[in-house]
């Protein structure tokens, strides 16, 4: 589809990377990207976020060009993109909704799909007003006395109904991975979770790690649903290793709150492998970023490592780094290239045998 993106610059230091981030996003979705629009604000414009005036030149181009859909790079709220609808006489779709068409895209098991789609509705649901103008303009007569009001009325019921069945069965999920949990911690065996900033290699790692085959590419957000495996590890015995979602900047609350039951996977793990994109400029960054995510779930305060992922093109020799009191801190790896995997499972086996002696020290503080 051909599309124009409209790019705000709201003078924050990382912004080129911010709308880089935005054009593999939009070209991930499908988009075929005609011209980018680069508007510079101290603030947003309540009307259209972007001023008056820069919207005009905007249409100016868009016509020219004949883009089919304009991506806005910032959230919009309702008001902003029926203004710009309006304006533009085109679909506008912001960063919300593009990432939620993303995930829609990606997702491939029933639970992703549920997940996307209660997302999906609790987004739909603040913007609906927008969808009936047609009907609101009638004012009464034989026949059609308030048939818009009563058309949105009726449908913030059944998307209330479908966003309470949606979360009833993803309940139910939750509820069987919690007994999936339970059966894990009576066998005492080992949880790993991998996590990381979207793309940056952590399918490629898990299948480098249980020699699984999970779909993996250079890509956002390539795959969504959680996969889990069994592995061997030297010194430690059965390993439970789960990939999860990516994440990402200003990842949407109401995808946080659909894909919770994911997420929890990441929740009750006993360690955490945090895998960075190591040739990325803006891997502090994208650390950041995945802390805040972490802190937002309830998982911050779970043991971690930083596994510096994708090495062969950063140019760092495979290792592990400790602390000054000789505590892992990174593991430096290629999952590409199948290299430093053997310092991964060290440090997981030694992760694992410290969380084996702090929660034999919390039992015995609970006898005592």
């Amino acid at each position: 589809m051909n599309t124009l993106i409209i790019s705000v610059d709201m003078g924050e230091p990382d912004y080129q990377a911010h709308a880089d981030e935005f054009v593999m996003l939009a070209t991930g979705a499908g988009a075929v990207i005609a011209d980018v629009v680069v508007a510079k604000r101290s603030k947003p414009d309540a009307a259209y976020f972007i001023g008056s005036g820069k919207v005009e030149e905007a249409v100016r181009l868009a016509e020219a060009l004949e883009v089919e859909l304009i991506l806005f790079d910032h959230p919009l709220s309702p008001a902003q993109q029926r203004n710009l609808e309006r304006q533009f006489n085109r679909r506008v779709v912001d960063r919300v909704s593009l990432i939620l068409d993303i995930f829609a895209l990606r997702a491939q098991s029933h639970e992703g799909k549920l997940q996307v789609e209660l997302a999906q509705l609790q987004h739909l649901s603040t913007r609906l007003t927008r969808l009936w103008t047609h009907l609101e303009r009638q004012q009464g007569g034989i026949g059609i006395r308030g048939p818009g009001e009563s058309q949105l009325e009726l449908d913030r019921r059944m998307i209330g109904d479908k966003v309470r069945k949606l979360r009833e069965r993803l309940e139910k999920v939750q509820r069987q991975r919690a007994t999936q949990r339970r059966a894990r911690m009576r066998s005492s065996t080992l949880t790993v979770a991998l996590v990381g900033y979207t793309n940056a290699g952590k399918s490629t790692l898990f299948n480098a790690l249980t020699r699984a085959n999970a779909y993996a590419a250079d890509q956002l957000f390539a795959t969504l649903d959680p996969t889990t495996r069994k592995i061997w590890i030297e010194g430690t015995g059965q390993v439970v290793v789960s990939d999860t979602v990516g994440f990402i900047r200003d990842l949407p609350p109401a995808l946080i709150a659909a894909f919770r039951a994911t997420l929890e996977e990441t929740v009750h793990a006993d360690l955490l492998l945090h895998v960075v994109d190591a040739s990325s400029p803006q891997r502090d960054e994208q650390i950041h970023e995945v802390h805040k995510v972490l802190e937002d779930i309830g998982a911050a305060q779970i043991p971690r490592v930083l596994v510096y992922n994708k090495i062969d093109q950063a140019g760092f020799e495979p290792r592990i780094e400790r602390d000054e009191h000789g505590k892992i801190l990174r593991v430096f790896v290629s999952a590409l290239e199948r290299v430093g995997l053997d310092y991964l499972r060290e440090a997981i086996a030694e992760s694992g045998q410290l969380s084996e002696s702090n929660a034999f020290n919390v039992q015995n503080l609970q006898l005592e």
